[in-house]
């Protein structure tokens, strides 16, 4: 029962991670599209709220709740499937921290924008390259990690 309760709870972690990051990409990407400055920053205001909500809470929860998991079931942590999910986590880390700062910066740019009837600054549109460069390889990674779960491959020149 708690193993299946920690696996339940593990999965539901790994699902709001890729469930909010692919909805955060796609509601912002469309509203960027827009050129709206009002749009892009409710939608901006929405986008961090929601990554501090949901991402940083599954963010959190996720290491503990597969820490439990791999102990539970007796996998050491470097087994070669868990070692390359927990290096493609941080690397993942790396690349959220500054896209979410990125998500504040457009928000508050388009906020002011959209306060004085201004077009979005050349500063937003850096920002959002910038931002969808991260998030792609991030939510690659993130899908990866994913796979690795499913899958749990041998691994070769870590695994014996």
């Amino acid at each position: 029962m708690f193993l299946d309760a920690l696996r339940w709870l593990h999965v539901l972690g790994a699902t709001v991670l890729i469930g909010t990051g692919s909805g955060i990409a796609f509601f912002m990407l469309m509203a960027h599209r827009t050129g709206d400055a009002r749009l892009v920053a409710h939608v901006a205001g929405t986008v961090v709220v929601a990554d501090m909500v949901f991402t940083a809470t599954a963010i959190v929860l996720q290491p503990v709740t597969g820490a439990a998991l791999a102990h539970a079931v007796g996998w050491p942590l470097t087994t070669g499937w868990i070692a390359v999910s927990l290096g493609l986590y941080v690397a993942t880390g790396v690349l959220w921290l500054p896209v979410v700062w990125m998500q504040a910066q457009m928000r508050d740019l388009a906020r002011d924008a959209a306060a004085s009837g201004a077009p979005l600054p050349p500063l937003y549109g850096r920002l959002f390259r910038l931002w969808f460069a991260c998030g792609v390889p991030a939510f690659i990674f993130i899908a990866i990690i994913l796979w690795l779960m499913i899958a749990r491959p041998a691994i070769p020149g870590i695994d014996a």
